[in-house]
């Protein structure tokens, strides 16, 4: 008997994919632009052309009651800016009241985060009251600090007049004024900071902790070489954003005595005041849009220095 081997016919070969047209690859090239397109169309709208053409008013003379009549001047906003004493009063109330307002409403938030951190009763009702103050409205609560820093019947001269002080004219006095001022920032803003300290606290592994209390390590001492060092982020950031705001501070002051001039001798008139002073008080448009370019620069220069102070601090310990 003898075998015959037959070749198996050759197995049919799948057809080749088709090849997307040149419309369908471009399509998707773009489509991922097309996603973020919605975000880069509104700031550009809404902010960087604002601020292109805040600088493009400020080199000239503008007045409220005719926009469309421009005169150029140049650098004259600036150097009229520098000259104004109450520029450079305005200045300094706005660095005093940032400084005030900043340290304190930062320790008191990372102490308080530091205790919700703790399995404490009714933490969830605490952490959610925390942000009450945030949630207020701005106008609602200056002017409920308005009658309770009153002179004649605040009820903190009460207080303080309890213990024997005599009464404070919390309106009129440089000082004083920029800490009633200085006290509604904190009110509403160290709940806040105190949140973003307590969800970098729980990021930070439990094992470190464990560590830290195996080698005997109080709590104090966890808190300064194990919660710091992990929440050095968090308060670069939250200091960041804190100078940013303190720059900006515009409706406390305003509404704390209802007044642009920020007092009588603009004992507590910061940056924000001044420029609204310039552009609606007085109708400067062009000095005030002056004013906005260098507030916007000092942020800058602020932001700068603070970025550049955490990194040195990190490279110098991540050296050692």
């Amino acid at each position: 008997m003898t075998l015959t081997a037959t070749a198996k016919p050759d197995a049919p070969r799948p057809p080749a994919p088709p090849q997307p047209s040149a419309a369908h690859r471009t399509w998707r090239k773009l489509t991922p632009y097309a996603y973020v397109a919605p975000f880069f169309t509104l700031f550009a709208a809404f902010g960087l052309f604002p601020l292109i053409y805040t600088a493009f008013v400020s080199l000239y003379r503008v007045e409220l009651q005719t926009p469309g009549d421009m005169q150029w001047r140049g650098l004259d906003n600036y150097t009229a800016l520098f000259g104004d004493e109450i520029f450079w009063t305005a200045l300094r109330n706005t660095f005093t009241i940032g400084v005030l307002s900043t340290v304190p409403q930062l320790v008191m938030a990372l102490g308080l985060a530091h205790l919700l951190n703790y399995r404490l009763r009714g933490r969830t009702f605490l952490r959610t009251a925390m942000l009450l103050p945030y949630a207020t409205s701005v106008a609602a609560a200056t002017l409920v600090f308005a009658q309770l820093f009153g002179r004649d019947f605040g009820l903190i001269n009460y207080a303080i007049g309890l213990v024997g002080i005599d009464p404070v004219d919390w309106q009129t006095g440089t000082v004083s004024s920029q800490i009633a001022v200085s006290t509604i920032v904190i009110w509403r803003w160290t709940g806040y900071n105190a949140l973003i300290y307590l969800a970098g606290m729980q990021s930070i592994p439990s094992e470190l902790y464990e560590a830290a209390e195996m080698d005997g390590a109080s709590r104090w001492r966890q808190f300064f070489h194990v919660t710091l060092p992990g929440l050095r982020p968090t308060i670069v950031f939250t200091v960041v954003v804190s100078t940013i705001g303190a720059t900006q501070l515009f409706g406390e002051p305003l509404l704390f005595e209802g007044s642009t001039s920020g007092g009588i001798s603009h004992q507590y008139q910061t940056l924000g005041l001044y420029m609204y002073e310039q552009g609606w008080g007085f109708f400067h448009l062009g000095r005030a849009a002056a004013i906005a370019w260098v507030m916007f620069l000092l942020i800058l220069v602020l932001v700068g220095v603070n970025a550049l102070i955490a990194r040195r601090r990190y490279r110098k310990e991540a050296g050692r």
